[in-house]
């Protein structure tokens, strides 16, 4: 059983699955989740944007993409996806503070009000 542990095993797995059915979302997000843990964040990034063409109402599809959009330094992008998450309906905002995929974006004055928008009004 050493290959369930075993991640390139898991990716050319689902890969295969995915050449078979490119449209088959949970793949899609599954391998883009797999590519990012794994530092394939280029290819993980490339999942990301496949899922939310896919799936362009999904908040976690655009929540996703952007995590991915923040690891590649590309800030501007990403909180714009993070927005679309938010607009999509996303409200971890817990998630959201501690996702370390949003380092990048955390001091980022975009963020700060982004999650002014998602804390319960007192």
């Amino acid at each position: 059983m050493a290959k369930s542990n075993d991640p390139e095993f898991e990716m050319q797995f689902f890969e295969s699955v995915l050449k078979r059915d490119p449209a088959y979302t949970e793949v899609v997000e599954i391998l883009g989740g797999l590519y990012t843990k794994h530092g394939r964040i280029a290819d993980g990034l490339r999942m990301d944007r496949k899922l939310v063409r896919l799936l362009p109402d999904n908040a976690t599809a655009h929540y996703n993409l952007a995590c991915s959009l923040a690891l590649s330094k590309r800030k501007s992008a990403a909180l714009r996806s993070l927005q679309a998450a938010v607009k999509l309906g996303y409200t971890d905002l817990d998630w959201m503070q501690q996702d370390p995929d949003l380092d990048g974006l955390k001091h980022h004055p975009g963020f700060s009000v982004l999650l002014r928008q998602l804390k319960p009004q007192s």
